[in-house]
């Protein structure tokens, strides 16, 4: 199943809206990225894992 992280569950001063979505790990690993270099966070394992802790399934579209 595939995860998404939605950067709108979160206040922000940016109002940031990005949302990503991909297999766990990736996401963990993207959303960690982005974490880091737009919100100015530490990448740590507590970082990954609170990333984690956030992850939604990703609801299928349909066409």
């Amino acid at each position: 199943m595939r995860k998404v992280a939605d950067c709108r569950q979160f206040p922000s001063e940016s109002n940031c809206t990005l949302t990503i979505s991909g297999e766990e790990e990736e996401v963990v690993r993207a959303a960690t990225e982005h974490a880091v270099s737009v919100h100015g966070h530490s990448d740590s394992p507590e970082l990954r894992e609170q990333v984690r802790s956030t992850l939604t399934d990703e609801v299928a579209q349909h066409a």
